[in-house]
């Protein structure tokens, strides 16, 4: 689906360029069509502010589809090339992609630097080279690229851009982002990528040649433990965020941030043991995740 987009859209493209209610209604239907919690969300977030997510979530779609779904890493470096100059071709006022067309008038809005779209780029170039990291740190480091430009995203579209408020969000970024990391190590070693950290699991005792094998022994599951503690360590950290945003965006961080830690809870519950079972939030999970966030929303407003 997304190669015939490009087909339509990419830099070989000659479709003629659409207007910005053409262009939003295109952002609006990949939002809705791609993520399938993104009715949830549109819901409990504010109705002035949904179109303006609709074109910050088909910028990110775009960005990710370019490097996961081209096939061709040197390919995808170079559509993702393409992309940012698409970025800075919008920041002059030059607009082209329909994309672009959607997001200029978001971006000047909410005054909206390049930076983070920017960061989101870097991280997907570097999935096309970089498969395996050796420390934490490196680690780390591709995850305020990869994840916390989301958060801050959503800070300045709520108008709550201030730095203790970017610490808090970047920390709940990066926790959800290990979350997912943790619950897909099977999955993302089938594609030949490894997230945990070489320093990580050499210091527990499990070996490179443990991961051909998806090898289940006491190291492995010490070293899971380690990584859950630490990503819900992340998560927590930056729960005082909820507080300080306004009205029912509260809802949308606070199930975001809690979608995490109960996947971490159901690492937990399968005894870590994730080259057998990819734990899952069930949809109980996200009837309680729902109910529990509206009823602190209802206790912080009394």
């Amino acid at each position: 689906m997304f190669l015939e987009e490009l087909r339509r859209y990419g830099p070989e493209s000659s479709a003629r360029q659409i207007d910005r209610a053409e262009a939003e209604a295109y952002c609006k239907h990949l939002a809705t069509s791609h993520y399938e919690n993104f009715p949830l969300v549109s819901w409990l977030l504010p109705k002035e502010l949904h179109q303006h997510f609709y074109n910050v979530y088909a910028y990110c779609r775009w960005a990710d589809d370019l490097g996961d779904e081209v096939g061709d890493p040197a390919r995808s470096l170079e559509l993702l090339e393409w992309w940012r100059q698409e970025l800075q071709a919008c920041y002059a006022g030059q607009l082209r992609h329909p994309v672009f067309v959607a997001l200029k008038p978001t971006i000047d809005q909410f005054s909206i630097p390049a930076e983070p779209f920017l960061d989101l780029i870097s991280a997907f170039e570097q999935d096309q080279t970089v498969l395996e990291y050796q420390s934490f740190e490196q680690l780390r480091d591709y995850c305020r690229r990869s994840a916390d430009p989301v958060g801050r995203l959503v800070l300045y579209l709520c108008q709550q851009h201030h730095p203790q408020n970017v610490v808090w969000s970047d920390s709940i970024c990066t926790g959800l982002q290990l979350a997912n990391f943790w619950q897909d190590v099977a999955r993302d070693y089938k594609i030949r990528r490894i997230y945990l950290p070489r320093e990580d699991y050499e210091r527990f005792g499990y070996h490179r040649e443990d991961f051909d094998h998806g090898r289940i022994n006491p190291p492995f599951l010490e070293l899971m433990r380690f990584q859950v503690d630490r990503a819900r360590q992340f998560l927590n950290s930056g729960l005082p965020l909820i507080e300080q945003l306004p009205g029912r965006i509260q809802v949308d961080i606070d199930l975001f941030a809690r979608g995490g830690l109960c996947i971490l809870d159901r690492i937990e519950s399968i005894g870590y043991r994730v080259w057998e079972t990819r734990p899952k939030v069930t949809k109980f999970d996200a009837l309680k995740l729902l109910a529990g966030a509206l009823w602190r929303k209802a206790f912080r407003s009394r």
